[in-house]
């Protein structure tokens, strides 16, 4: 199957929708989200790691040889360019993250699910049966990663009832002394400001569902991540300004990197 990938171009020492059809009105309104083709990057060879940004929460990440589904939702097709995923990390149960149709179809019999209680859930038993369950503070090594499951919630009070503390997962993947984290849905919370030595990171930033780009800011600035990639930025009213979370992280420090991809192409 063809591989089309991003590829991180950095040195060796850098290093938020509704739970399905029937949500109740605490779930997060997601349009559905469009397709896109993922262009070619540039070659970094010391690196064996490469993103591809499918869709708001969704990416294809490749770690070596291990191919890594994050939130895979949409359906296969969205997926048919890419190889086949040796681990799917799912961070909760909204529907522009969790999709048990799509999980089905990609899903191989080598395929790691890793999800948080919540996901596991609700899956469809044959999903069940083979979900690896991962909740807040847990660690396990698959396919030579080792990968914590972090909280994801809201701190605002009217934002609560969009993600509660312990329902979902962030998730921080390590190998070979390198560090990655992706933040699912969530504010600038503690456990996020604490993170020590991650050398790329996924943050989110819309409302009103996570955090606006002041505190996502104000959050990779107190953990200092060597890379920062925003995602998962369309709210109710449209994109929010990376820009201008852009702005603010390189004016507070210089030496973090923020790099802007392509989730969504045609708005």
């Amino acid at each position: 199957m063809k591989r089309i990938y991003f590829i991180l171009a950095i040195s060796m020492t850098l290093f938020s929708c509704k739970d399905n059809a029937k949500a109740d009105e605490n779930s997060e309104a997601i349009t559905e989200p469009p397709q896109q083709e993922i262009d070619g990057g540039e070659a970094a060879d010391d690196i064996g790691f490469a993103i591809n940004p499918v869709q708001h929460a969704s990416m294809v990440l490749q770690w070596d040889d291990a191919i890594i589904y994050v939130d895979p939702v949409g359906g296969k097709e969205l997926f048919s360019q890419y190889t086949a995923p040796s681990l799917i990390l799912v961070t909760d149960i909204h529907q522009d993250h969790m999709d048990a149709t799509t999980l089905a179809a990609i899903m191989t019999d080598s395929t790691k699910l890793i999800t948080p209680q919540a996901v596991a859930d609700k899956l469809p038993q044959d999903l069940k049966s083979k979900a690896i369950v991962m909740n807040n503070g847990a660690t396990k090594n698959e396919l030579g990663i080792s990968i914590e499951a972090m909280p994801m919630y809201n701190l605002r009070e009217e934002a609560k009832k969009f993600h509660e503390k312990g329902r979902g997962n962030g998730y921080v993947l390590e190998k070979d002394g390198k560090r990655i984290y992706i933040s699912g849905d969530t504010e600038d919370i503690p456990e996020m400001r604490n993170l020590k030595n991650i050398d790329i990171a996924f943050v989110c930033m819309n409302l009103p569902y996570t955090m606006p780009v002041e505190k996502a800011a104000e959050g990779v600035l107190a953990f200092r991540p060597k890379t920062v990639y925003p995602y998962h930025y369309r709210g109710t009213d449209g994109l929010s300004d990376v820009d201008k979370f852009k702005n603010l992280v390189e004016a507070g420090n210089p030496d973090i990197k923020v790099t802007q991809l392509d989730w969504y192409p045609k708005q």
